[in-house]
């Protein structure tokens, strides 16, 4: 008589669809825990986090895995890479820049005065015309002792005279 009105066959369908959605629910809940062990991977070189992350999410399912979105660090190991090369391609244009020390704006390296202060910024080799930074007391580039400076300096190579 039940068979009649196919209740043995919806028993068997809820069977069915209850081992199918028991399916479902288990590949969810392990494809959450492989997504969270690849995502703290790529924003974490620490094992024990990455245990950690999965164990937290294999064992609070769903909740876990709203705890580990709230708590992961915001950026990946390759964008803190990338932000850090931006920063130091920054940091090094800045330092690039030639200042004046008298007014502080902006020179060029072939400059030998600031166009602004009128600062001297710069002096020319009397032997080969090639700029020298004030300091200097040879020329780099002919190796020609620069007039004004210190006898000591110029004789840099000869030894000390004593007496």
């Amino acid at each position: 008589m039940l068979d009649l009105f196919g209740i043995a066959s919806i028993g068997k369908f809820f069977t069915y669809l209850t081992a199918f959605f028991g399916a479902f629910l288990a590949a969810l809940w392990l494809s959450l825990i492989f997504w969270t062990l690849r995502d703290i991977r790529s924003r974490s070189h620490d094992k024990l986090v990455h245990i950690l992350t999965a164990i937290l999410v294999a064992v609070l399912n769903l909740p876990g895995l709203i705890i580990y979105l709230f708590l992961r660090p915001p950026l990946t190991l390759t964008e803190e890479y990338q932000l850090t090369l931006e920063e130091e391609a920054l940091l090094s244009q800045v330092e690039e820049r030639l200042l004046c020390p008298g007014c502080g704006s902006h020179t060029e390296s072939n400059w030998q005065v600031c166009a602004h202060c009128h600062t001297r910024l710069r002096k020319e080799c009397r032997q080969c015309g090639h700029l020298l930074q004030l300091p200097w007391q040879i020329c780099p580039h002919c190796t020609t002792p620069v007039p004004g400076t210190p006898p000591e300096a110029q004789t840099a190579d000869m030894p000390p005279i004593t007496g």
